[in-house]
């Protein structure tokens, strides 16, 4: 995989920082969480594809919802983003659920309960 260019670089940010505006103001939608945060967003070189990487704070069924909110809004979406964000090509979005805060909230939780453990561990002793 090539490095982004610098322009691509900026392209990801600008889009990243309009679709979370469209998902949190615009989108009447109840199956879409109000946790609902752009991690990260990857537009392919030639502007027809984008994946944005969409993180949901709550349970899998929240989770789901969510991304079955987010595809089927798609079209608007990627219309209100052709609207703000002036490029040549609006890319076709798809949105990838991303659990890696999920996972490290969850790791460091784990963390926590072994040091207090061996805390309590060398209390005893």
């Amino acid at each position: 995989m090539r490095k982004n260019s610098v322009k691509n670089t900026r392209i990801n940010g600008e889009v990243l920082k309009e679709l979370s505006n469209i998902i949190r103001g615009e989108i009447k939608d109840p199956r879409i969480n109000p946790m609902t945060s752009v991690v990260a967003v990857e537009v392919a070189p030639d502007l027809k594809t984008c994946k944005a990487y969409i993180s949901v704070l709550g349970d899998t069924q929240s989770q789901t919802d969510t991304m079955k909110g987010l595809n089927s809004a798609e079209g608007y979406i990627r219309r209100q983003l052709a609207k703000t964000v002036n490029l040549r090509n609006t890319p076709e979005i798809k949105f990838i659920l991303d659990q890696s805060i999920e996972y490290g909230v969850n790791m460091s939780k784990l963390i926590d309960d072994v040091t207090q453990a061996d805390e309590a561990k060398h209390v005893e002793e």
